[in-house]
């Protein structure tokens, strides 16, 4: 299954033992977004505001002042549970007068995040990649067929004495397609190489 982030903010409500529970939700595509969200959200005048994000491999959370393991790890678990990426969610409570226990806290916060990223509006995450491409005058015809057909984007290009330089970028899933159709359209005269790399051999 690919993963989803979220197609906007979401929110939902939910009162537990008269403690009142708010998740708010959003895409983030950074954590100093994620971090930017958390502060505009987080209300001063609540009990805690917990949170958590998933970017990829980055994720953080935060318990804020509930006890250990029962707030920001629920709604980090909530998140990858529910198949997203590049979201974070904070979940703020207004505490009620009556404790829930480490257990009732964990189905809380981690109860509030899921509900509410499983009613949000989602977006399939596509995952782009980059491609250096150089190639003679005599191919920029069939090179830029070859771009046109798989919707590949033109970061950059320039042109010397050697012919055109160009970075694209488009769905990482179709870097290997589009490698395959240049060469055969170029008759193997396109030099290709994700930006970073060394050049490779005329």
């Amino acid at each position: 299954m690919s993963a989803t982030t979220l197609a906007e903010r979401a929110r939902h409500q939910i009162e537990i033992k008269h403690s009142r529970f708010l998740a708010l939700a959003a895409p983030v595509a950074s954590p100093e977004a994620a971090l930017a969200f958390v502060q505009e959200v987080a209300d001063p005048d609540a009990t805690h505001n917990c949170w958590a994000y998933r970017i990829g491999a980055l994720y953080r959370f935060n318990d804020d002042g509930e006890p250990s393991g029962t707030a920001g790890r629920p709604i980090l678990a909530a998140i990858d549970g529910q198949g997203c990426d590049q979201v974070v969610t904070v979940v703020t409570r207004w505490y009620g007068g009556i404790k829930l226990g480490a257990g009732g806290l964990v189905r809380a916060y981690g109860g509030a995040a899921a509900e509410c990223l499983r009613r949000a509006a989602r977006r399939e995450l596509i995952v782009y990649g980059e491609l250096d491409l150089a190639y003679a005058f005599e191919d920029i015809g069939a090179v830029h067929a070859a771009l046109n057909a798989f919707g590949a984007e033109k970061a950059e290009e320039r042109f010397d004495a050697d012919g055109a330089h160009v970075r694209i970028r488009l769905p990482a899933s179709q870097l290997s397609a589009l490698k395959d159709q240049l060469r055969d359209a170029t008759r193997n005269r396109v030099r290709l190489n994700s930006p970073g790399e060394p050049p490779s051999p005329r």
